[in-house]
C-alpha cells in the first residue's frame, strides 16, 4: 500500500503543481510525462532531474500499475526507497512553485 501512496502522492502533486503554474495537466499516470510537462517552467531544472532519478522514477511509475493490477510485493525498504523519491519529486515542484512567487503548498 505504501508503494503505491507514493506514487500517487507523487501523481497528484505534479498535476497539482501543473494546474497552478500552467492552468491545466494532461491526463495521464506517468510520472515522467508529468515531469516533462514541467520542463516548460524550468527545462534544465527539470531535465537534470529526470537524468538523476530516471531509473527511480520507472519504478515509482511501475509501482502504481503492479500494486493495482499484479501480484507485487513491496518490501519494507522499497517503500522506503519509493516514498523518498516521491518526496524528492514533491520538492522539485515546490522549488519551481517558488521560484515563480508561489506559496508553500499546492
Amino acid at each position: 500500500m505504501a508503494a503505491f501512496n507514493a506514487e500517487q502522492a507523487a501523481q497528484l502533486y505534479l498535476k497539482a503543481t501543473l494546474l497552478e503554474l500552467v492552468g491545466d495537466f494532461p491526463r495521464t499516470h506517468s510520472i515522467l510525462y508529468l515531469l516533462g510537462e514541467l520542463k516548460h517552467i524550468s527545462e534544465e531544472k527539470v531535465e537534470d532531474f529526470i537524468r538523476g532519478n530516471k531509473m527511480r522514477l520507472h519504478t515509482l511509475e511501475d509501482a502504481y500499475l503492479t500494486s493495482r493490477y499484479f501480484y507485487k510485493i513491496f518490501d519494507k525498504e522499497d517503500a522506503e526507497e519509493l516514498i523518498a523519491v516521491a518526496e524528492e519529486v514533491i520538492s522539485l515542484c515546490e522549488e519551481l512553485r517558488r521560484s515563480l512567487g508561489k506559496g508553500e503548498t499546492a
